[in-house]
């Protein structure tokens, strides 16, 4: 028996809804991005909710805190890409904006709920 069911997380809800916006934002980006940000976005930001659904999975705490440091460690590559997309004046300027204030609330909520978890074995 599991000790987290991930899909009854509301980090994990949340993280799903930044790929979404991420995979909204990147199909108005150049084409000549395509295997540089666009599939840099797309990895990272997938990358964050399957690590927190991963480390659910584990048998301790301390793994678990380790999947939400690597899924934390994605949603701050995700922010990079999308100020980069920022500075070079790519994609909708609305949805990233979207994006990023939701990808902040995630990486609050990953952080907190990480210590959380660390607690649990100090």
């Amino acid at each position: 028996m599991r000790k987290h069911n991930f899909k009854q997380l509301i980090v994990w809800q949340k993280a799903m809804d930044v790929v979404d916006l991420a995979y909204n934002f990147i199909a108005d980006l150049p084409s000549t991005e395509r295997f540089n940000l666009i599939d840099q976005i797309r990895r990272c930001s997938v990358s964050i909710p399957s690590n927190i659904a991963e480390g659910s999975g584990k048998r301790t705490n301390k793994d678990f805190a380790r999947y939400l440091s690597i899924a934390l460690g994605s949603a701050y590559e995700l922010e990079t890409q999308l100020i980069i997309c920022q500075r070079r004046a790519f994609g909708n300027q609305q949805l990233r904006i979207e994006t990023l204030k939701l990808l902040d609330e995630v990486q609050k909520m990953i952080y907190s709920y990480q210590i959380k978890i660390e607690n649990t074995f100090k």
